[in-house]
């Protein structure tokens, strides 16, 4: 996962490079707080690190003003085709996305793709990018009330449930605060981990969110209405992670025969019950390892393993990484009166 960085390295001159050039399109009715999370980390990087890391600009089909969906306005700096001399657009979605997707828009994004810019989107413009064509064969994410009509109207993309996707030039991100994680990654590819952690620390943003995270969406919003039985499967076993239940118990308590559950998970939530507790518990511990002092030990006990080594095995299996290189990513903040002055918003 990753996309084209401009280098932090000084030229022969002495000189520093240039400033990574942004340009966030507008449209109609769009999300002021996922607008607001993808650029705000790009004003910190620029004055933790006391020079201009990064430029902005705001990009409308004119320079009329755009109302948010909160009715707020902003004016665009620029109209389309007159945006020079960047190196990513980002495309900012809202409510309503499908009205908004007009030509001149598409023929923009079009355009920009065939120049080789980088695209992506916040929140729902990630559908104005597929109805561009230029998501075709990418991996990418929406936000999770989107993600049916999408995969319905755009077979040809590869959608997933992650709070972010990057792949390649395409950047994506699904909503609400997710644009910040997205920014964060993006910030840490071109000047390191420690100044997006920074950025993190003064937003007071509990950790940065990676490719692991997934979209929490609501079981009932997947499922509707029409499966009590399995919502209240799954709801023993989210109040049963300490102290797992048996497959048996589940089926009993939810007044089911154990095939009739199995069949459930498989048709609707794509896999066998006892894969989805433990993708349950995993979850639970990774929040406790991310969010807690708890020892490794701990953590496993809590989550309903029998011990830590059985418990690192599945963790590693799960995320790709072992529960205690997963902790040391956390770095404290620096406590000293100087970093404390400067990270000041």
């Amino acid at each position: 996962m990753s996309i084209s960085v401009m280098s932090t390295d000084r030229n022969a001159a002495g000189r520093s490079p240039s400033p990574y050039r942004v340009g966030f399109i507008l449209v109609p009715r769009f999300s002021m707080l996922a607008f607001s999370s993808g650029l705000e980390p790009l004003r910190m990087a620029n004055r933790l690190a006391d020079r201009p890391l990064y430029e902005w600009c705001l990009i409308g089909e004119s320079k009329d003003d755009v109302e948010a969906s909160n009715g707020l306005k902003l004016t665009p700096d620029t109209v389309f085709d007159e945006a020079r001399d960047l190196h990513l657009l980002l495309v900012c979605g809202g409510v309503d996305i499908q009205q908004v997707a007009d030509k001149a828009l598409i023929g923009f994004l079009q355009r920009a793709a065939q120049r080789g810019l980088a695209l992506g989107a916040l929140c729902t413009g990630t559908y104005i990018l597929a109805k561009s064509t230029v998501l075709d064969g990418y991996r990418c994410t929406i936000h999770w009330e989107n993600l049916a009509s999408m995969r319905e109207a755009f077979p040809q993309v590869v959608l997933t449930t992650e709070v972010f996707e990057i792949d390649r030039d395409r950047l994506t991100s699904s909503g609400g605060s997710a644009p910040l994680d997205m920014m964060l990654h993006v910030i840490a590819g071109h000047h390191g981990q420690e100044l997006a952690n920074a950025i993190s620390e003064v937003f007071i943003c509990e950790r940065i969110r990676g490719r692991h995270d997934r979209q929490r969406i609501p079981l009932r919003t997947r499922l509707g209405t029409s499966q009590p039985k399995l919502m209240e499967a799954v709801a023993l076993m989210e109040a049963n992670i300490e102290e797992p239940m048996s497959l048996d118990e589940l089926a009993h308590h939810a007044s089911l025969s154990r095939r009739q559950l199995e069949r459930l998970f498989q048709k609707h939530l794509g896999c066998v019950p006892t894969r989805y507790y433990l993708e349950l518990r995993l979850q639970r511990a990774r929040q406790l390892l991310l969010q807690t002092s708890m020892s490794i030990v701990d953590v496993a006990f809590a989550c309903g393993f029998v011990s830590a080594p059985h418990f690192s095995k599945c963790y590693r299996d799960f995320f790709s990484i072992p529960p205690r290189d997963e902790r040391r990513r956390r770095k404290p903040a620096d406590t000293t009166p100087a970093a404390q002055q400067k990270s000041v918003p």
